[in-house]
């Protein structure tokens, strides 16, 4: 039955089967680009033979920017930039800098990382029963990665352990966010919310929580448990990949019950 799941008994043996414990990262390859092509091997007509997916970073971002030397302008606004993750930051003024990019160009590449954002989004499984931090890993990626600031976020629960609830709850500097108990716990429980599930982006890209992080932590699992409102994992997101409280054995209580 949905009602016996327990989100740190679920989680602790997934995490045994898969990689080590805590980390996700996504899956990556250093390719060796070259903007010289023959005829058979442009962008355009290599998406439509083999699909998206045969294209390189550069092709993509070239096929975005169209026009001539699309493909030489695409490089070196990836260069700019920082690679495909520096889109993610940009707005289209900081890209009218690389030599070659317009207005339009710079407007088309915005567009295109917003509309990945947004179609990230949509991927919570609102209907499902959330069983480990991979079931709202594109979901909690999609909304934080790239952001230049701390965000703090709560999913709220209900008793099948399906997401009702999400909402920023406060929001810091690059290195930083200032977290107040009564402000993650007031939607959750304005909403009925039987559980929560802590998530917050590190725009520094160091997926280790810091001792702050273990602090706040530690102090919401108290309120939650005085509250009737159980935290079951802290989630940590980087542009890079995503770390699990609960799978690096950080929450507190947590290993304990998975135990039993």
């Amino acid at each position: 039955m949905h009602e016996d799941i327990t989100y740190q008994v679920d989680y602790a043996r997934r995490e045994r089967s898969g990689p080590p414990m805590g980390f996700v990262a996504d899956d990556g390859e250093i390719e060796v680009l070259s903007v010289t092509r023959s005829a058979i091997e442009r962008p355009r007509e290599r998406m439509f033979a083999f699909g998206p997916g045969a294209l390189s970073n550069v092709e993509l971002v070239a096929l975005l920017l169209g026009g001539g030397h699309s493909e030489q302008r695409a490089l070196t606004l990836l260069q700019q930039v920082g690679g495909i993750g520096g889109l993610l930051r940009c707005v289209p003024g900081e890209l009218l800098e690389t030599p070659g990019i317009g207005e339009a160009s710079a407007t088309a590449v915005c567009a295109a990382v917003e509309l990945a954002r947004r179609i990230g989004q949509h991927e919570m499984p609102f209907e499902s029963p959330i069983q480990g931090p991979e079931d709202v890993r594109r979901f909690v990626r999609a909304s934080l990665r790239g952001r230049a600031q701390e965000i703090f976020v709560v999913l709220g629960l209900d008793s099948r352990q399906r997401v009702r609830l999400v909402r920023e709850v406060a929001i810091g500097s690059a290195s930083h966010v200032e977290v107040h108990p009564r402000e993650v716990f007031r939607p959750l429980v304005r909403a009925g919310s039987h559980s929560v599930i802590l998530v917050h982006n590190h725009p520094s890209g160091e997926l280790h929580p810091s001792p702050s992080d273990l602090r706040i932590t530690r102090r919401l699992v108290e309120l939650g448990e005085l509250l009737g409102i159980p935290v079951l994992d802290h989630l940590i997101v980087t542009d890079e990949g995503m770390a699990s409280f609960v799978g690096l054995g950080l929450l507190p209580g947590a290993q304990a019950q998975a135990e039993e």
